[in-house]
């Protein structure tokens, strides 16, 4: 396609799923997870792109996202990108707004892609054929046997090498759940989040614990607020004990002051957190300049052709709620094939079809 077809219609809507049992972290409790999901529609293709965030990100889409992008070239993800940004300067960028921004970007170079007749990673252009995964889950609130069965399941189904689990609701169970968890896997390899629940003596004290069952990446150690402290329990952690943050990363900015600060061996981002493809991608480049590697954070499907773009990209997490919703939502998603996820190069695009029926029992705007 010679011409540069623009923006027309701008569609959102959101569903909300309930989780299949109780679900808590260190710093949290949930029983459902809301997805915002946005349509963009030019030359006769129709870009799809979500986030996981709240119903007010609809809101923002349908109005001064919307209003900031339509008539734009289809073509040019970042300029439309670069004016949802000032779209939002006086909302504030971070937060919500990232997350809508996040949802439109991705809608944006999945019709660009569809526009081309090209799956989004040959589009973007590709560093691997395949992207790495670990397994995401084991949350508190699961007893010791539903660890076990959903840890051992992504060694033994998936072909996961990497497998997490959530700590910190209650430290002094921790050693236990986390002996259960290595005895699920094997010699496969475990890793723990605690969400930012600890205190940095705390973190430090269990690093030790916890490197006696082989855990190779203790997540949010402490918050991601207080870089000092994760620095600082960065550079005492036993050897072989990598500290990673960055999920909740926003911009461009605060991925820099991360790496500035010298607080993570493996930085997080998110693409339906941090700008979406255009952001994915940027971070990426920025913790390459580092000489850091990168880690998606969940969401696969939006992941799965950025991810195959980075060239420093470690692996991706594959989470559980997420990748239920996905599967019960949508054609097309992901699954994984000895511990990785591949595109389907057949499909344009991220290769997603919303399934309508499926999806509109949990339709709530």
């Amino acid at each position: 396609m010679s011409d540069a077809p623009p923006i027309g219609v701008v569609k959102t809507s959101a569903f909300t799923v309930p989780t299949d049992r109780p679900e808590a972290d260190g710093t949290f409790a949930w029983d459902k997870t809301t997805l915002v999901l946005c349509e963009v529609e030019a030359g006769g293709e129709t870009g799809l792109g979500f986030s996981y965030t709240g119903t007010a990100a609809a809101e923002l889409i349908g109005g001064p996202l919307k209003k900031a992008i339509e008539g734009l070239s289809a073509f040019d993800p970042p300029r439309a990108w670069t004016a949802m940004q000032r779209a939002v300067r006086n909302l504030g960028r971070p937060g919500l707004c990232a997350t809508a921004i996040s949802a439109v970007d991705l809608a944006l170079w999945d019709l660009k892609a569809k526009l081309h007749g090209l799956p989004l990673c040959r589009l973007l252009g590709q560093a691997r054929d395949a992207v790495p995964i670990y397994g995401s889950g084991g949350f508190t609130t699961y007893t010791d046997a539903e660890l076990e069965a959903q840890l051992g399941g992504w060694v033994e189904r998936d072909g996961c090498r990497w497998m997490k689990m959530k700590v910190g609701t209650d430290p002094s169970r921790d050693p236990h759940r986390v002996a259960v968890a290595k005895r699920a896997i094997g010699g496969a390899t475990l890793f723990v989040d605690a969400n930012g629940a600890l205190s940095v003596k705390e973190a430090l004290r269990f690093a030790d614990v916890f490197a006696e069952y082989d855990v190779a990446w203790f997540e949010e150690p402490v918050t991601s607020d207080d870089l000092d402290g994760l620095r600082l329990v960065r550079e005492r952690a036993p050897a072989g004990m990598d500290v990673a943050a960055g999920e909740y990363g926003y911009t461009l900015d605060d991925a820099r002051r991360m790496l500035v600060a010298g607080a993570v061996d493996c930085l997080q981002a998110d693409a339906t957190r941090t700008g979406g493809v255009t952001g994915f991608l940027r971070v990426a480049a920025l913790a390459e300049a580092h000489h850091i590697d990168l880690s998606g954070h969940c969401a696969p499907s939006m992941h799965r052709h950025s991810a195959l773009a980075a060239p420093n990209l470690r692996h991706l997490e594959w989470f559980h709620d997420h990748v239920r919703i996905e599967h019960m939502l949508f054609d097309g998603a992901p699954a994984p094939e000895h511990g990785a996820i591949r595109p389907d190069l057949s499909r344009p695009g991220h290769g997603l079809a919303l399934r309508r029926a499926d999806a509109e029992p949990y339709r709530v705007a």
